[in-house]
């Protein structure tokens, strides 16, 4: 079953169990894909639909941060619930640990001397974490190292 076909499966599912945070999370992300397969003219495939929802889960978090900010808890759990269930949907996150490691690796591998070399290092290891791993946390542990 493609990704495409469980979010659908998953939605009638949430209308069945009468799950409203679910229902309207899946549709938002349904809704999203169908908008971008209309711009786009053509079918999304997995990646695609993988970095739509990752794009999701970051207005999610980005809007939980928001609302603590403004005292808004309420507001804020519900974001973060949405957040919970769109990273069902993704692949299984890098720890941190591995991503150190890698890094490292990478700029080995590079001969990587400073702040110069980050986009050349950043080239490599964005597609390669590319939904299992978040950009920003990416390129703060690159910084780290170069600096």
């Amino acid at each position: 079953m493609n990704l495409k076909d469980k979010l659908l499966s998953d939605m009638k599912e949430a209308m069945k169990s009468k799950d409203s945070l679910k229902l309207g999370t899946i549709r938002s992300v349904i809704s999203a894909v169908k908008n971008q397969e209309i711009d786009l003219r053509k079918d999304l495939g997995e990646d695609e639909i993988y970095a739509i929802i990752s794009r999701e889960v970051k207005k999610r978090k980005e809007a939980a941060n928001l609302y603590e900010q403004g005292k808004r808890l309420e507001l804020k759990d519900k974001e973060v619930q949405e957040m919970e269930v769109l990273q069902s949907y993704l692949p299984e996150q890098v720890s941190e640990d591995s991503l150190r490691q890698r890094i490292e690796e990478v700029i080995t591998e590079t001969g990587a001397k400073g702040m110069q070399d980050f986009g050349k290092i950043m080239k490599t290891l964005v597609p390669e974490f590319k939904g299992k791993a978040d950009n920003a946390l990416i390129k703060e542990l690159v910084n780290e190292y170069l600096n």
